[in-house]
């Protein structure tokens, strides 16, 4: 059997989405109306840390998948059924499960969640023997523990066999501030600031924090995630900062399940933990900038619409077919653009970035005539053939669609990606495409440019050697 095998020990709850469009108040109370368009459902809390751990990201220390195991109190009801169902590959190991489902229900109207309703709990394990937790746990490479307050990680049984396994083996541990602590030994806690806050019951800078919880812990390495700083991992060698790239995108979450898993799965692999941290903190980063839980949720639940949509008949051939495959398969099409004359680090970074964010990219070209209008008389220097050429042989790359204008709106209206990514230092909302892409019900999302490559650049330094 190839690839690491993981088990998920945690709180498993199903989460839904009633995801619709609001224009006017309840005649009966001051409160919107919406009118629902549909209602997602996906496991949440240790169910989206297995199916995560699954679906790893395309970063450094990750490998490309890993045989998992959820080991979680399931309650015997339909919410319960249904939970169970949507696990799909994960291989779900029931533990007695005290009351109904737990269900957490956000009412979104146009992408803003205005209320969350939650049902069923406690959620407490019943039944549970320290033997049978081993006996799940026995041959992992690594085990997360993915704890939501329902009551796994106060469980005496459960505790024991946990400890007894961080003695010898992998354990990572996403705590919880109405969970029980982490065992003593494990390889990697993976608190976020104010979890931190609360377990030690006093503020403090996330670089102290992270300090003070490994000794409390007796932990190998604690990393406290500090949003769009990044991560402060403490080892016994002192407490470094692992830097994050910023993302325009503001839902984070699911970011910290995305982080756990990413990080389990490197230790899995057998990298070094500071390895581990760096691509946890990179697929974090990739999961916001993605839309988080609810975009995720979306992806899963609803297919994509094969029936090809006006204009599509304009694209070349390869194009079309590309859409028709990867949307008959209920995947994301992704687009990006731009000249791309002379291809370089930068280039490559967002390409395989923009790729990351779904199931197949399509990158826009500017012709050479749109490039002579944006940069002037002397570009471009390498020829729009070719340079499709190049991007074409690039893996990050599934097509390329030269456009003639000066902005890509009018290709974008052709292509209709799911994404729609851009680089640089600006809003989503102050792209002139932003209202189209998002009228097909599209995203955009922003991504920062690699600092200290441009084009420009190379040819003046190039002007300079001549």
């Amino acid at each position: 059997m190839s690839g690491p095998r993981v088990v998920v020990v945690g709180d498993a709850l199903l989460d839904r989405d009633v995801t619709g469009t609001s224009t006017r108040l309840s005649p009966d109370a001051p409160v919107p109306v919406v009118d629902v368009d549909a209602v997602l459902a996906s496991p949440g809390g240790a169910g989206l840390a297995a199916l995560l751990c699954g679906e790893p990201p395309a970063v450094g220390a990750v490998p490309a998948r890993a045989h998992v195991t959820l080991l979680a109190p399931v309650a015997p009801d339909a919410a319960g059924h249904e939970l169970a169902d949507a696990l799909g590959e994960v291989a779900l190991e029931r533990l007695g499960h005290e009351g109904g489902t737990r269900t957490k229900t956000r009412i979104r109207s146009s992408g803003q969640t205005l209320v969350r309703v939650d049902e069923g709990g406690p959620g407490t394990p019943v039944g549970v023997t320290a033997d049978r937790v081993a006996e799940v746990l026995d041959g992992a490479d690594a085990v997360l523990v993915s704890d939501y307050g329902g009551g796994v990680t106060r469980d005496p049984a459960v505790r024991a066999a946990l400890a007894e396994h961080a003695r010898h083996g992998v354990v990572v541990w996403d705590p919880h501030p109405r969970g029980g602590e982490p065992v003593p030994g494990c390889a990697l806690v993976t608190p976020n600031a104010a979890e931190a806050e609360a377990a030690l019951g006093a503020p403090g800078t996330p670089r102290d924090l992270a300090g003070a919880l490994r000794g409390r812990w007796a932990a190998r390495a604690v990393a406290v995630t500090a949003g769009d700083e990044g991560a402060y991992l403490a080892t016994a060698v002192g407490t470094e900062l692992v830097p994050a790239a910023p993302v325009r995108n503001t839902d984070p979450c699911g970011a910290g399940d995305r982080f756990a898993s990413a990080a389990v799965l490197g230790l899995a692999a057998g990298a070094h933990v500071t390895a581990a941290v760096e691509a946890a903190v990179e697929a974090a980063g990739q999961w916001v900038a993605a839309g988080g839980a609810a975009a995720y949720r979306a992806r899963r639940a609803v297919p994509r619409r094969p029936v090809p949509h006006p204009g599509t008949e304009r694209l070349p051939r390869e194009v079309r077919d590309l859409l028709a495959d990867v949307r008959g398969r209920g995947g994301t099409v992704v687009a990006t653009g731009g000249c791309f004359d002379v291809l370089h680090a930068g280039h490559i970074a967002s390409l395989d970035a923009a790729r990351r964010l779904g199931d197949a990219l399509v990158v826009l070209l500017n012709s050479d005539d749109s490039v002579r209008r944006l940069k002037g008389p002397g570009r471009p220097v390498v020829g729009e053939a070719d340079r499709a050429r190049v991007l074409g042989a690039l893996r990050s790359v599934d097509a390329v669609l030269v456009f003639d204008e000066d902005d890509p709106r009018a290709a974008l209206r052709l292509l209709r990606p799911d994404v729609w990514v851009k680089g640089g230092d600006y809003t989503p909302e102050q792209l002139p495409e932003a209202a189209d892409v998002q009228g097909w019900g599209g995203r955009v999302t922003v991504l920062p440019y690699l600092s200290g490559r441009s084009t420009t650049a190379i040819l003046q330094r190039a002007g300079r050697e001549r």
